[in-house]
């Protein structure tokens, strides 16, 4: 199984607090691989919130490739961090040439762009750059948003957060999500390590999903270029999530309705009967085969966890006003917030959404029982 730790705090934290949290969990994953996520930037990215910031891996070929990429489509850099790590790798993780972590200026002639138009001229480029470097194999493109900075590697997750010197401080956020361990079920591949994230949605697993096949080929049947990839069973959590909220135009609340929609006799009393029954019949492909626990991350930067009908992945959410954490068990949240209310604790159950939103201020839950906001 992976271990997980999403956390969200008020003030900027450094995301060794996540990986040595997730230390304590290592019982729970294999140390093959960590992902790392982070939102809500402080340091020195923190007045350059609407900066489009590009993170990846590259040798100092594809880095002259990327440059001259980027100066001809009109990207300036704003700000980099590349981190160069010492010639000697601890055992198990590649040797690389550059981590890089760079803010560009947006083209003079993007900014009259629609902010829609802005986010699918975003994607396209990372798409790009993502096939330059599996051509070449010169170079690891994770992200390329505002406001988001990604890291994958295989190894040990704090050997490696240690080897890439992830204490510094340049490197703090408000939103750090973390995985550990590399993808299991299908060749080893970066792309395939967790967290995911498309267009400002991003999800990370604890779990197997056998519904992948279906799944992706109705994803990849809606004619939006950026459901590809799917180097892993997982990574459709965070498809189905954009194509819930950002295709569809429903709220978060409907998300376990597409995945694990509720059984007929449920839905007949239920306040949505028709809206539910719907959505089953329209998006009845999108339903998961379990067990998974998913941790997940909206536009505004909200944290939710859900879990699928058979529940056999652990999954617990705690905290205290100005942080919380999500994590896969009590004893990363213990490290993570040792003095918070323990009694206020929550396990989402199959049924259960359980967020925390972007003012981190307390936890909330909704039930598919309950009747789901009107579409936005």
């Amino acid at each position: 199984m992976c271990r997980l730790l999403a956390i969200t705090s008020k003030d900027p934290l450094s995301p060794m607090l996540a990986i040595e949290a997730m230390d304590v969990m290592r019982e729970g994953h294999d140390g093959s691989g960590v992902g790392l996520l982070m939102r809500g930037l402080g340091g020195p990215f923190e007045d350059l919130k609407d900066a489009p910031i590009l993170s990846g891996i590259f040798s100092e070929k594809g880095l002259r490739r990327l440059d001259t990429f980027m100066m001809d489509i009109g990207f300036m850099t704003k700000y980099k961090l590349s981190i160069k790590v010492p010639k000697t790798t601890p055992k198990g993780v590649p040797r690389r040439d550059i981590y890089l972590i760079r803010a560009y200026e947006y083209p003079e002639e993007w900014e009259n762009l629609s902010r829609t138009e802005l986010q699918e001229r975003l994607l396209i480029i990372r798409l790009q750059l993502r096939e330059m470097g599996e051509e070449k194999k010169d170079m690891i493109v994770f992200s390329f948003w505002p406001d988001v900075i990604m890291l994958k590697e295989i190894g040990d997750p704090l050997e490696v957060a240690r080897h890439l010197n992830l204490g510094r401080r340049e490197l703090e956020a408000r939103v750090i999500m973390a995985q550990g361990r590399q993808n299991t079920n299908y060749a080893i591949d970066l792309y395939a390590c967790h967290p995911f994230f498309i267009q400002g949605f991003s999800t990370m697993t604890n779990g197997e999903n056998t519904a992948f096949i279906p799944i992706k080929e109705y994803l990849m049947s809606r004619g939006f270029h950026g459901y590809t990839g799917y180097q892993s069973d997982s990574e459709v959590f965070t498809h189905i999530l954009h194509y819930t909220i950002a295709k569809l135009g429903l709220g978060i609340e409907a998300y376990k309705h597409i995945i694990t929609p509720l059984q007929d006799h449920d839905q007949k009393n239920h306040p949505d009967e028709r809206l539910l029954k719907q959505l089953k019949h329209s998006c009845r492909r999108l339903i998961i085969d379990g067990p998974n626990c998913v941790i997940g991350c909206l536009p505004d930067n909200s944290l939710f966890m859900v879990q699928d009908r058979k529940k056999l992945r652990p999954g617990v959410v705690g905290g205290k006003p100005g942080r919380f954490a999500f994590c896969s068990e009590i004893c990363g949240l213990d490290y993570a917030i040792p003095d918070r209310d323990k009694s206020r604790d929550f396990q989402p159950m199959h049924l259960d959404t359980v967020m925390v939103g972007p003012d981190c201020q307390e936890i909330t839950t909704c039930s598919q029982t309950e009747k789901l906001p009107l579409p936005h």
